[in-house]
């Protein structure tokens, strides 16, 4: 059922993008980047919260904050020019690292069936963003990195046998855990 619900979304989101390559401009390139980086994001967290699948939206939103915020931190550091002049902040991608940290969180949490096309969709970003003058090659190779280490290192696989819910109440808090065997 998840499984499924992401996929959804993901061929939903891909559909944004169908334009020919050959029309694009270079702000239609960043647009589309927008559109893929954002799609992901919400296919990543919005999948599991249709799915009833909390531990896994929290685990993507969550790869996501540090994919990005990584990225946005290393922009302040690295003073790397865009291509087009724009500004120094072009070191690593985050469009890339949002987009990665979403797809290595799909594939980690419910298989390769899911975490393909995202990754598809995450490395059109990535090429998007080149397109569009906004990062060089290795911007987006660093944001890729960032990004799917995020993923992977935040993301626990999907267990139907096995729940753990948090609780909290004003008395206290906890975890409940749920077996099936």
């Amino acid at each position: 059922m998840i499984r499924s619900t992401v996929l959804a979304g993901l061929a939903a989101s891909t559909l944004f993008l169908s334009t020919p390559a050959s029309a694009l401009s270079r702000s239609d390139w960043a647009t589309a980047s927008d559109i893929g980086a954002v799609g992901l994001g919400v296919v990543a967290v919005g999948g599991p919260v249709l799915g009833n699948d909390w531990p896994g939206a929290w685990q993507a939103g969550g790869s996501i904050l540090v994919g990005g915020g990584i990225a946005m931190g290393l922009k302040e550091v690295v003073h790397e020019r865009r291509p087009d002049g724009s500004d120094n902040k072009s070191f690593p991608s985050g469009h890339t690292a949002i987009s990665f940290s979403a797809a290595a969180t799909m594939h980690r949490r419910y298989g390769w069936e899911v975490g393909l096309p995202a990754t598809l969709v995450a490395a059109f970003v990535g090429v998007a963003r080149v397109k569009a003058d906004k990062h060089h090659w290795y911007d987006v190779a660093a944001g890729a990195a960032i990004g799917e280490i995020s993923g992977m290192l935040i993301t626990q696989p999907f267990d139907d046998n096995v729940r753990l819910v948090p609780w909290g109440d004003s008395h206290g808090g906890g975890v409940s855990a749920s077996l099936r065997y």
